[in-house]
Parts: structure tokens; C-alpha cells; sequence
């Protein structure tokens, strides 16, 4: 008898170039690969958060087309980071379906960073999604970190870019990792600004961090986007075309792994 393993997908942080996530989900839809169990980190979390929430591929990019820096950020007005991602989050209500993890049709994890202890803080089964969402996607440096719980909590991406053990938890056979930090990058120069500084040199030590988690995954899809700018959200097409591009190389491996004889 064959039946079909469970499928889980991972998607890692990586600010705009999230955006090649979609892609990636593009392709596994037209070749009727299901998921069955996200995790995300991040601009991954928001993704990740969008299927899970139960918004098609399409739905998720016409959203996407709606995202400038200025609809999704703010200033802090607080000691703990410059700016806020409050706006992040209003736009998240209002354009998700659900926003309580106990609503989703897709299981789905968000991990965060606990600014106390340095551990990781997976959120997921009960909840507000767009908090989790938003706290995983506070860049320390930058974004002020959310509270939740009595934790103040902020970008995964320092402890787990790539949330392979998040998917695997939740129940998934087959792990699937997307890694939209592991291209590397062609454009690095010198930053002119407070914030391009912390960004840019955040960047450099996810993609540092982020290959460790690899070895959880079967599949491990890496866009080619290393000439593409993390901030460069204006591009989103050619993040999706690549995401599209990188996990057409892997469907066949992807297909395979799926079944297995009993």
C-alpha cells in the first residue's frame, strides 16, 4: 500500500526576499504538493502565517503588492529599538482571514527570540497570529520587540533563520527548508545610515546562522538571489520568478520523497 508522508515547510527570514517564498509555494501548488504544516521565521513568519491562515498563493501576492517599508514600519518611540512594526500588524489584521492560531487550517509555527534568556520561543496552536508574526519579525536593533505573555520577544532569524525543527515538531515527515539568506549577497557596500548599518550587518549574521539548520530538512531550496537587496521590496516579482526557478530544480526529488511503501 502506498500512502503519502506528511509534508512540512520551512521559511526562513530575509526582510524582502521573503518575497521568494511565494515562488516556491507557486510551484509546489501547480505540481499538487501539499502542505501540511508550516513554520516561519521572520518575513518567512508572514508567509508562512498567510497559508497557514488559509490565502491562496495569489491572494498572498496581490496582499504582497500592497506592502511599502512606510505601511509596515514606524518610529518606536522607545529606548528598546527605533522603529515599530505596529503597522505591520494592523495591516495583517485586516488583510488575513483569521488571526488566532487555534482558527488555522494549516498548523503553523512562528519562532521568536526571547530578549531575556537568548532561547528560542516557538509560538503556535493557541494565540494571536499577527503578535507571533510580528514578534518574530523585530530585527534587535531596529524594531522594538513585542510582548507577549509577559516575554518581550523578537526576530527568530538570531536563533533559528531556518525553522526546521518548528515544521518537524508540529508533526512533518518530509521538511522542506527555504533558505532566502544562503544565496549570499553581490551588492554589499558600505552603509550610510544608523539603520543601514544594523540591517545590513544582521543580514550578514543570520546567513551565518542559518545554514546550521539545514541538516533537519530533506529538500533545502536556495534562490538565487545573492544580487538582490534584502530592503528591495519594490522587486518582488524577481524574488518569486527565482523562488519559482529554485524549486523547479527540486519538484522531482520533492514528488519522490512524498510516497512510501507500506
Amino acid at each position: 500500500m502506498t500512502t503519502r508522508k506528511k509534508l512540512g515547510i520551512a521559511l526562513s527570514g530575509g526582510a524582502a526576499r521573503g518575497f521568494a517564498h511565494l515562488g516556491v509555494l507557486k510551484v509546489l501548488r501547480e505540481h499538487d504538493v501539499p502542505v501540511d504544516f508550516v513554520a516561519g521565521t521572520s518575513s518567512g513568519s508572514i508567509v508562512g502565517a498567510a497559508l497557514a491562515s488559509g490565502l491562496s498563493v495569489e491572494e498572498i501576492i496581490e496582499m504582497g503588492r500592497k506592502m511599502t517599508w512606510y505601511r509596515m514600519t514606524g518610529l518606536a518611540y522607545s529606548p528598546k529599538g527605533i522603529l515599530s512594526n505596529a503597522s505591520m500588524g494592523a495591516f495583517l489584521r485586516k488583510n488575513f482571514p483569521r488571526d488566532k492560531f487555534e482558527d488555522l487550517p494549516i498548523p503553523f509555527a512562528a519562532v521568536t527570540c526571547d530578549l531575556q534568556t537568548g532561547e528560542a520561543v516557538v509560538l503556535q496552536k493557541t494565540g494571536d497570529l499577527i503578535d507571533a508574526v510580528r514578534a518574530s519579525c523585530a530585527i534587535p536593533g531596529i524594531f522594538a520587540p513585542v510582548e507577549i505573555d509577559g516575554k518581550r520577544l523578537f526576530d527568530g532569524g538570531i536563533v533559528a533563520n531556518v525553522p526546521t525543527k518548528a515544521v518537524k515538531k508540529l508533526g512533518a515527515e518530509i521538511v522542506i527548508a527555504v533558505d532566502v539568506l544562503a544565496a549570499g549577497a553581490t551588492y554589499w557596500g558600505t552603509p550610510s545610515t544608523l539603520v543601514g548599518i544594523f540591517f545590513q550587518s544582521t543580514m550578514m549574521l543570520l546567513r551565518a546562522a542559518s545554514k546550521a539548520h539545514h541538516y533537519r530538512a530533506d529538500v533545502v531550496i536556495i534562490p538565487k538571489i545573492a544580487h538582490l537587496r534584502p530592503d528591495e521590496i519594490g522587486k518582488m516579482d524577481e524574488f518569486i520568478k527565482a523562488g519559482e526557478e529554485a524549486a523547479l530544480e527540486k519538484i522531482d526529488e520533492i514528488k519522490k520523497l512524498l510516497l512510501t511503501e507500506n
